[in-house]
């Protein structure tokens, strides 16, 4: 973390949530400044213990090569107001409200939107909803039957957004096989990348061990938009 600082603040939501956020900067603030792109990062399902703190890794990798990386705890988890909601859909209101607070607070005109695991279709349904955001990441996207009764209504959404996407997940993902992501992906609009890392379960990529392996597959990502 030598190369990067970390500021925390609160965030209000459209109906009153008041969110903890923090904000990744790199030491040398002027190193991306021609890119004005900052990164969002949406952690996993708040109801079965997903919060910020997740992302920390890849989000202080990001900073530490010269862009600003964004996490916040969504309503209900962490030192969030409000309530976490079974299905993610209240859920876009506060990838929207960070959204917003990026562009107004942090000089960044364009976002990145990144979701782990169940934020992977929050984010995603959030993508078409806010103009500054020029491209997605999924890492770990629960596509599967089991995981579709929660979140199946999300999936629209991000396969019909004709903005650029990469859907990362490990070959041994307990949520979603290989296939389901392939047959899902042969019905998504605009450009879609997926990158497949062989022998790693769903929960295992969520893990530290992958931080620096997300890190790089998001700066590839961001230096093709």
């Amino acid at each position: 973390m030598s190369n990067c600082t970390v500021e925390s603040c609160k965030v209000e939501t459209s109906d009153g949530v008041k969110l903890h956020t923090r904000v990744f900067k790199p030491k040398d603030e002027e190193a991306k400044e021609i890119e004005n792109l900052g990164v969002v990062l949406v952690h996993p399902y708040s109801i079965l213990g997903g919060c910020q703190g997740l992302l920390r890794g890849i989000a202080a990798g990001l900073a530490e090569r010269g862009y600003k990386a964004v996490t916040f705890d969504m309503r209900g988890a962490g030192k969030s107001s409000g309530r976490a909601s079974l299905t993610g859909f209240a859920e876009i209101k506060d990838v929207i409200a960070v959204c917003k607070w990026v562009c107004e607070n942090l000089s960044v005109h364009r976002i990145l939107l990144v979701g782990s695991s169940a934020g992977a279709p929050i984010a995603g349904s959030s993508v078409d909803l806010i103009e500054q955001v020029v491209g997605y990441v999924s890492l770990g996207y629960p596509f599967g039957l089991a995981a579709s009764i929660l979140f199946g209504r999300h999936h629209k959404a991000i396969l019909h957004s004709p903005k650029p996407k990469l859907f990362v997940m490990g070959t041994r993902d307990g949520f979603t096989s290989v296939k389901q992501l392939q047959n899902k992906l042969k019905s998504a609009a605009g450009r879609v990348e997926s990158h497949l890392i062989e022998g790693v379960s769903h929960f295992e990529m969520e893990g530290p061990a992958y931080d620096a392996q997300m890190v790089n597959l998001i700066l590839h990502f961001i230096s093709s938009l």
